[in-house]
């Protein structure tokens, strides 16, 4: 059992490492400003993490200049939210929030009111200011939901779009009409039943094989030619156009993966799309200090494990890759909870991490994770196990991978 807070011989070091969530006290933390400040949750969907989401990034933008909040939502979407909330429409009187909110975000999560706030307080923030100054917006995630992955028509065609208009036709690997007989129908691309059948994926055909040798040949372009094309547009442009090219090739790449039949099927699935975040993240701290919010899974140092229909999957996660890329250039902060009562997730057993933290008198607060992880003890605390399969709990054993530990008692 884990040693009761008021008892243990480690209370006072323990309390030592307590502190308010707020931009000072994570920095605290760190031995220097990182490049990727990560922020986790254990469960999507939750304001209450939202909002705290939203109050420490404001304090972090505004006290440590951090110049780009990222999420885990479609980065083809996003597109959308980042214009918005810079300005960079043709018109941005023609685009209202409510159509930021509906088109620019997955999974759902545009019809969540901290994310509108974060939407409404960014393009407040950006008032004023001059463009090379104000705060950006990324989506992270590739254009997968659960149930499969989008069509590759979108980003290949603006691909092929921002080259054929900036490089003799000599140079492109094919013309858009190509493309489009090659893509056929988009519905050929996102039927749901995929996932659980992969004959019924259309990834391994001749059609998607040639699609992937001549996106390769397309990204291949954009960076040959890449002193002319930002020269002739912009450097930003010429970044989207650099989005286009991973997400189409990521999305090929994945529905190559849905049409696996071999028992490492789920494996590839998933470790295509953390690649996708991690390469979308290293493109976004290219241009400067970015804040990320995701789930803790895909935010850890550590391996993913996850036991699926086709049995276990162990992949790197998006955190793993940076943190193997960036060094102390990537922090990670994970989010544990005490509870989610309208979920059936009640009071922490004590003898677990959560428990032990759910004795604290702070509602929530930010803890030192390698000092906790040696106020517990060794052997750690058991993982607490979740009655509800849309929340995760705190691994003990990726205590020590962590930063720092934000820990919310109650989300209501």
């Amino acid at each position: 059992m884990a040693p009761d807070i008021a008892d243990t011989p480690h209370t006072a070091h323990t309390a030592h490492t307590v502190h308010a969530v707020e931009a000072a006290a994570v920095m605290g933390l760190l031995p220097t400003r990182p490049r990727v400040l990560a922020l986790g949750e254990p469960t999507h969907g939750e304001d209450t993490l939202l909002d705290l989401r939203n109050e420490l990034f404001r304090q972090l933008v505004e006290q440590e200049g951090y110049r780009t909040i990222a999420i885990e939502s479609d980065c083809m979407r996003g597109l959308l939210v980042d214009d918005y909330v810079t300005y960079a429409t043709a018109d941005t009187d023609t685009v209202t929030l409510d159509e930021v909110m509906e088109h620019g975000f997955s999974h759902g999560w545009g019809a969540s009111a901290a994310n509108r706030e974060l939407v409404r307080w960014m393009r407040a923030h950006n008032d004023g200011r001059p463009a090379s100054e104000r705060l950006r917006f990324a989506g992270v995630d590739g254009p997968l939901e659960i149930t499969g992955a989008a069509s590759p028509r979108q980003a290949l065609t603006a691909l092929h779009g921002y080259l054929a208009a900036r490089v003799d036709a000599d140079l492109l690997a094919c013309t858009r009409e190509t493309l489009d007989r090659l893509l056929g129908t988009d519905s050929r691309w996102t039927d749901p039943s995929a996932m659980t059948d992969p004959s019924r994926s259309v990834g391994r055909s001749a059609e998607a094989r040639e699609l992937r040798l001549l996106a390769d040949d397309l990204v291949t372009l954009l960076d040959a030619q890449a002193p002319h094309l930002i020269t002739a547009t912009s450097r930003d442009d010429w970044e989207r156009a650099c989005l286009y090219g991973r997400t189409a090739t990521g999305l090929l790449r994945y529905h190559h993966g849905m049409a696996d039949t071999s028992p490492s099927r789920m494996t590839r699935l998933l470790t295509v799309r953390d690649q996708m975040m991690a390469h979308n993240l290293l493109a976004v701290a290219a241009r400067g200090p970015a804040l990320v919010h995701a789930h803790n899974s895909h935010l850890q140092r550590g391996k993913r494990r996850i036991r699926m229909w086709q049995g276990p999957a162990e992949w790197w996660s998006a955190g793993a890759l940076l943190s193997t890329r960036l060094g102390e250039e990537y922090a990670y902060m994970v989010t544990a909870l005490g509870t989610i009562r309208h979920q059936g997730v009640d009071t922490p057993p004590p003898d677990t991490v959560e428990g032990f933290l759910y004795a604290l008198p702070q509602d929530r607060c930010l803890i030192d994770a390698r000092r906790l992880a040696t106020a517990l003890g060794d052997p750690l605390p058991p993982p607490r196990v979740s009655p509800w399969f849309g929340y995760a709990p705190l691994d003990p054993a990726h205590l020590a991978d962590s930063d720092g530990v934000v820990f919310v008692k109650d989300v209501s």
